[in-house]
């Protein structure tokens, strides 16, 4: 593991059982900084934080629904009493719930919203709060391209990832005068268990590199998915000094 300027920092990330947040973690940790694993699936993300610390990255495992206000405030100042002060809190924990409005169940419109912004909201406030005396910390919101496209049978998911940026934006305006920084990373099409959902067969990856006319779902030019290390690559860029002048 290489040593850079994220060595000893503190980086909360959510989501990071699988897919971006787990190439976020494993990037984070790669460059040696001290780690904090958070989700809702505890198997799974005991057994990426194992595989990392086996690499030799310094990660540790917190269990946690980031729907559930209290068990979000609790975690924080645990992760605070073991690993130290929060430096660095990347939001990629999300849900994909798919479906038309007019059938949409109100089950699926809540969970959807709970997790990509409620649980966004419960974590930045319990993380922000702490941020707020020592003037210093970046956060990074895992949000979607789907916020500014609209997408057949993503509504609710759409509608999510539009306010969870605006929320971003929002709360960085709040925050700039402790000089804590908020940014957004917003990815298209990405290969992770997320997306994978969607497809139906093994000719998945071709038609969402091709678009869809039918259901304004638009290509890719570069004619290839993006990897979640392609996002993470990004969000550790956001969280460094050369970013040092963006926000919101």
């Amino acid at each position: 593991m290489s040593e850079t300027e994220f060595h000893g920092r503190v980086v909360l990330v959510t989501g990071a059982a699988q897919g971006i947040g787990a190439a976020v973690a494993q990037g984070f940790a790669q460059q040696g900084a001290r780690v904090a694993v958070v989700d809702i699936q505890k198997e799974a993300l005991e057994a990426a934080a194992l595989k990392l610390s086996q690499q030799g990255g310094e990660v540790t495992a917190f269990p946690l629904d980031v729907t559930n206000n209290e068990a979000v405030a609790q975690a924080v100042s645990v992760i605070e009493q073991r690993l130290g002060p929060i430096d660095i809190l990347v939001h990629a924990a999300g849900v994909l719930r798919m479906g038309p409005i007019v059938s949409y169940s109100d089950a699926n419109w809540a969970a959807t919203f709970a997790v990509n912004l409620n649980g966004v909201f419960h974590v930045s406030r319990a993380v922000s709060e702490r941020m707020i005396p020592r003037r210093r910390g970046t956060i990074i919101t895992v949000s979607s391209n789907a916020a500014a496209i609209p997408r057949m049978d993503m509504a609710a998911y759409a509608t999510s990832k539009a306010a969870v940026t605006m929320f971003t934006k929002c709360l960085a305006l709040e925050l700039a005068e402790y000089g804590i920084r908020c940014n957004i990373v917003s990815p298209g099409s990405t290969d992770t268990p997320m997306l994978r959902s969607m497809w139906a067969d093994e000719q998945g990856t071709q038609r969402t590199i091709e678009g869809s006319p039918q259901t304004y779902r638009t290509g890719i030019p570069l004619r290839k998915l993006a990897t979640p290390v392609d996002i993470a690559n990004s969000v550790l860029f956001l969280a460094s000094e050369r970013a040092g002048h963006l926000t919101m």
